[in-house]
């Protein structure tokens, strides 16, 4: 990742529980205090799952090794596509297919549940 984006994110690629771990997302979301965090919480097998908690815009990415599932735990995500955008509030779920250009968005605190392949570069190609 370069500069510019490990000052604005926090992504932490290290994967934080193994299997048979129990993973206790509330206590997660509630000690995050950055404006920008991703966990990689486990992975399953060829896939890992992140929590991110967020708050403000990332960056127009796309991942051309994978899909990418997002899934809203709290708050709202808007994630822009060239065409449109998606919004997304608590226990609503969208997937973006690979190699198609996304930014996502949160207005306020938003805690988002999201799968994709471990290979994906969260920041994008």
């Amino acid at each position: 990742m370069n500069e510019d984006l490990e000052a604005k994110y926090s992504i932490n690629m290290e994967i934080k529980f193994k299997h048979l771990e129990l993973i206790d997302i509330p206590k997660l979301v509630e000690e995050s205090k950055r404006k920008w965090q991703n966990y990689s919480l486990c992975q399953v097998n060829d896939s890992v799952v992140r929590l991110g908690v967020l708050e403000g815009e990332f960056h127009w990415h796309k991942h051309d090794d994978g899909d990418e599932f997002f899934y809203v735990i709290d708050g709202k995500l808007f994630i822009d596509l060239e065409d449109k955008t998606v919004e997304l509030n608590p226990k609503e779920g969208f997937v973006i297919p690979r190699s198609i250009l996304h930014k996502t968005r949160a207005p306020s605190r938003t805690a988002v549940l999201m799968v994709e392949n471990i290979t994906v570069k969260p920041t994008g190609n």
